[in-house]
């Protein structure tokens, strides 16, 4: 299921549970690792794990989940080369018994929380957020669209409402309306491509246009009117109603509402049965205050 891996780092960066371990790269999540998984590199008798590195390399974005990756991969060495370095580093820590003061232990803690927190995430995820429940979305999503009909149009741009008269003459009279676009209009922008707008949302527009495109039939070219730039033309190509967006297209979307919605739903019930109790020794400091504008009289 590859978007687990994707929300699961989404929430490591988002959600309370993971607060405290932010400052760092949100983690992957946590694969059970199997007596015959394969084995990148041993370090003085430590193994690391091809998913250990699979899972860094998601986990910084140099692969999406699911996608192909291992020796061959530009990034493989380097990922490899890192978590060599890192285990090196642990197990110079552990010999020299920093891992036994108490800040090293909170560090850790922190740490083991933060894998636990993630684990719940992908267990709530594979639990709750099934494809039956994300085609169950989809199919009330499509419902609730309410999906307003798209013109092609293109547009002359002119000075002058005799400008704009004149253009609209000479496409009545059989030139072609991308001709006399490109040779009077003054908007540069499409102007090159014959006027041509695209498929636009009447309602988006503004007026004047949208009642001037209400007004115009397909294939039909409009009186010409007024508009902040200047006056107008325009010809309505097709009128089309656009399809919703597919399911695979909506999933991730949908899959993120999901899991965010499990894990609310599990914190509020957490933080209902939970004890939690204000600490002390916590240093106050004051808030920062935005400058008073300065007095227009001391400019």
């Amino acid at each position: 299921m590859p978007e687990i891996a994707r929300i699961i780092a989404m929430a490591a960066i988002g959600c309370p549970l993971f607060a405290a371990g932010c400052s760092q790269e949100a983690p992957a999540p946590e694969e059970e690792i199997r007596v015959d998984a394969a084995i990148a590199a041993v370090v003085n008798g430590s193994p690391i794990y091809f998913a250990d590195v699979e899972l860094e390399a998601v986990s910084r974005g140099l692969v999406g989940p699911g996608e192909p990756f291992g020796i061959g991969h530009a990034e493989y060495q380097s990922v490899l080369d890192q978590l060599i370095d890192q285990r090196l580093m642990a197990q110079e820590a552990e010999a020299r018994g920093l891992h036994l003061n108490e800040t090293a232990r909170r560090r850790l803690e922190v740490a083991r929380e933060r894998v636990l927190g993630n684990l719940l995430v992908e267990n709530l995820v594979a639990a709750e957020v099934t494809d039956e429940r994300v085609r169950e979305m989809y199919a009330e999503q499509v419902d609730l669209q309410q999906l307003d009909d798209e013109v092609r149009l293109r547009h002359i741009l002119t000075d002058t409402r005799d400008a704009a008269e004149a253009a609209r003459k000479r496409v009545l009279g059989g030139e072609d309306f991308s001709t006399v676009a490109f040779d009077v209009s003054r908007d540069m922008q499409t102007r090159i491509e014959g006027g041509e707008l695209g498929y636009v949302a009447p309602g988006r527009m503004g007026e004047p246009f949208t009642s001037r495109i209400a007004d115009t039939p397909t294939g039909e070219v409009s009186e010409p009117f007024e508009g902040e730039e200047g006056w107008h033309i325009i010809k309505v190509e097709d009128r089309r109603t656009p399809p919703p967006a597919t399911l695979e297209e909506m999933r991730p979307d949908i899959v993120e509402f999901l899991t965010w919605e499990q894990i609310g739903r599990v914190l509020k019930k957490l933080r209902a049965d939970a004890v939690i109790s204000p600490g002390s020794g916590v240093p106050r400091v004051q808030p920062e205050t935005s400058p008073a504008p300065a007095d227009e009289d001391t400019l």
